[in-house]
């Protein structure tokens, strides 16, 4: 059997007077039957040369699978009242979300289940998931086709119904606000970079979502997460030269825009988390190599936290990298 030959067309791109040909663009186009047929014929051809290895194959993966305790438990995590806690079964593909209230003794309760979400279709990915604070909704989202684009969905954990909010193309994270209403989320450029962060209010047209926060500098990227306090939303933008910044959100105000703590600059970085006690009050904790390539500890008070309010709390040592703030 002979290998599939991959045609070429052409496209010239010019940046800065350089002009580039890519032959193979045109394969860009996922749903062009040109596209589909070519693929079709490489898996076929690769069936074909891979085939007297089969019985290897097939050995191996069940050798594999032997060593697999396919009916397991991971260790359940309090939250609130609830434990939360991942299974799986045997000869089922995708793990299923659980908790029970108030003692691990109690009636199980199948948050979600990978599975059934499965079921009938050729490819699954779940990507994101989180809970909103009163612990009644839940967002996820989706992949059924292997793009990596994902869409959101919500389900209320009292009625077991999934609600009408949809939200197609996404990149993989989600986060709820402290209300219990709101759904931060992020979206694509066209180079599939997630450039943008989006706000979604229940109940609302998802066309009307709000952007609250955009990368324009292809060099960066961004994630989103949740304080451990629950009291602020953190956008860390982080590019590969070593440059951060760093967007601020009260969790429990999510109407208001995101603040930027301190403006980027180059070769410097810094990444916040929030600090709350009865003795030093709100602040934030910001590890920073400004200064200290093996990193230090700054506090800033959260009202203002710009570089000039910022004061060191544990200074950089010797020989020792100050890697994360917990």
């Amino acid at each position: 059997m002979n290998p599939p030959i991959a045609r070429k067309i052409p496209k010239q791109f010019t940046l800065h007077g350089d002009v580039r040909t890519d032959d193979y663009y045109w394969m860009r186009d996922r749903e062009d039957p040109a596209v589909i047929e070519y693929l079709e014929a490489e898996n076929a051809y690769t069936e074909a040369v891979m085939a007297p290895a089969k019985p290897l194959e097939e050995k191996i993966y069940t050798e594999i699978l032997g060593r697999i305790k396919q009916t397991d438990l991971s260790v359940p995590v309090r939250d609130g009242s609830f434990f939360y806690y991942t299974r799986t079964e045997e000869g089922k593909q995708y793990p299923i979300w659980c908790r029970k209230r108030g003692g691990l003794e109690a009636p199980e309760e199948v948050l979600l289940d990978g599975n059934v979400l499965a079921e009938g279709l050729e490819y699954f990915s779940l990507g994101g998931l989180d809970l909103s604070e009163d612990h009644n909704l839940l967002a996820y989202s989706v992949d059924n086709d292997g793009s990596e684009r994902f869409t959101i969905h919500v389900k209320n954990l009292t009625t077991g119904e999934r609600l009408a909010d949809t939200i197609p193309n996404t990149s993989f994270g989600l986060n709820w606000a402290g209300e219990n209403r709101t759904l931060f989320y992020s979206t694509f450029d066209e180079t599939h970079r997630p450039d943008k962060v989006h706000r979604h209010v229940l109940g609302t047209p998802v066309n009307e979502d709000e952007v609250v926060f955009a990368e324009p500098d292809p060099q960066f990227t961004f994630e989103v997460h949740r304080t451990l306090s629950k009291r602020f939303l953190i956008i860390d933008s982080v590019n590969a030269s070593k440059t951060s910044e760093t967007h601020f959100l009260d969790a429990y105000h999510p109407e208001q825009p995101f603040r930027v703590l301190e403006p980027r600059r180059d070769g410097i970085e810094y990444y916040v988390t929030h600090h709350h006690s009865p003795a030093a009050g709100d602040r934030f904790l910001i590890r920073t190599n400004e200064g200290a390539p093996l990193f230090r500890l700054m506090t800033a008070p959260v009202d203002d936290p710009s570089r000039k309010n910022w004061s060191e709390l544990v200074p950089e040592r010797a020989e020792i990298t100050l890697d994360s703030v917990d």
